[in-house]
């Protein structure tokens, strides 16, 4: 009875096992889920780490980047006893706007009307003038309505700004375009392509409208490389006269990847460099848009460094083409397009910009710029 008694106090529920055994197991349980929890939580952890760095890598390209302790409110505030009164403290203005990015100016111009009533952008065009005013108000602009609005001056200003047709629909990726037809049919209630077709001519517009479709092939197309490189052979050096339809045609629908592979057969083949082929056997705006695909597939920052070398070599500066690269690139590739101009040409972007302008506008693009590579 007595044993009885000490089985009834040991196990009062009448369960064959103690509940420390339950305690234990419970424990025991506990700490694997913890485990795999604390498992799961590392693994995430360790993906997530990984992710960014790729984007962060893509983002540092750019010689602006977003300010670490930004305050829109005080931003806004510096801004506007820069403007306020008499006299401009335009370095202010732009020491302060070269150093947010995009989306921060963004909200600064929100803040702005919140807290003084008044368009930022509005207060910016009455205090400042000139091609210093030109890139701040670029600047202030968000990136895919300065490519729209860009399209529709070059569209539909006094005669047809072809340069700024070709580099905005050579340089910006499928995405991009698709993105800038849909807001321009928003903000103008137009057709893009229409107004591109009934500005342009001949195999010049076909290019561009193919450009408009954004529906280039994805990838490499391997069983097709060859045939591509004949195919512009035969257009071009072999033919007495030139069939643009296929230069248009398939450099206007392959992937860059594809085409830097064609060009390597091209050369094989003909002997020539796909861009010496474009220069003797095409002219006009037809082979400015030819060569800006072609230099675009091979490298988007080189074209850029290009573009940005004859906006101010020789007499005079084509300061349109300067703002809208500096402003259009400082985020996104900016460092790349510095590496590649001082590859290409005797001297820095930076030098060559401080040479070629004055003021305050030399200053902002200098801020844009980011550094000197001499």
């Amino acid at each position: 009875m007595t044993h009885s008694r000490a089985n009834q106090s040991a196990y009062p529920s009448g369960l064959p096992f103690s509940p420390l055994f339950f305690l234990s197991c419970f424990l025991v349980a506990g700490s694997l889920r913890l485990l795999s929890e604390l498992h799961l939580l590392l693994s995430e952890l360790f993906l997530n780490v990984e992710k960014p760095s790729k984007t962060i890598k893509m983002a540092s390209r750019g010689t602006v980047k977003a300010s670490a302790d930004f305050n829109a409110s005080a931003d806004a505030e510096v801004l506007y006893k820069a403007m306020k009164g008499l006299g401009t403290d335009e370095d202010a203005i732009l020491q302060l706007l070269t150093t947010r990015s995009n989306t921060q100016r963004q909200e600064i111009k929100a803040t702005y009307k919140t807290l003084y009533g008044k368009d930022l952008i509005n207060d910016l065009k009455g205090e400042l003038g000139g091609k210093f005013e030109t890139v701040i108000v670029a600047l202030m602009t968000p990136p895919l309505a300065y490519d729209v609005t860009s399209l529709r001056n070059a569209i539909k200003g006094a005669g047809t700004d072809e340069k700024v047709l070709v580099e905005i629909l050579a340089s910006r990726t499928p995405q991009q375009v698709k993105d800038i037809v849909a807001a321009y049919r928003q903000e103008y209630d137009d057709d893009l392509e229409e107004d591109v077709c009934g500005d342009t001519a001949g195999h010049f517009k076909r290019l561009l409208v193919i450009l408009l479709q954004a529906s280039r092939q994805m990838g490499i197309q391997q069983g097709n490389i060859e045939a591509d490189a004949q195919a512009l052979f035969k257009a071009g050096e072999q033919k007495f006269g030139t069939d643009e339809q296929s230069f248009v045609t398939i450099l206007g629908n392959r992937s860059a990847e594809h085409l830097r592979k064609v060009f390597d057969a091209y050369m094989k083949l003909s002997g020539y460099e796909m861009e010496e082929s474009i220069k003797r056997e095409t002219s006009g705006n037809l082979r400015d848009l030819l060569l800006a695909v072609v230099k675009c597939a091979r490298s988007v920052p080189a074209y850029f460094a290009e573009t940005l070398y004859y906006a101010m070599k020789g007499a005079g500066t084509d300061d349109d083409t300067l703002i809208r690269v500096m402003a259009t690139r400082s985020e996104v590739d900016m460092l790349d397009i510095r590496a590649e101009f001082r590859k290409m040409f005797a001297c820095s972007l930076h030098s060559m910009i401080k040479g070629d302008t004055g003021g305050d506008y030399r200053k902002a693009l200098l801020m844009l710029c980011g550094g000197d590579d001499a």
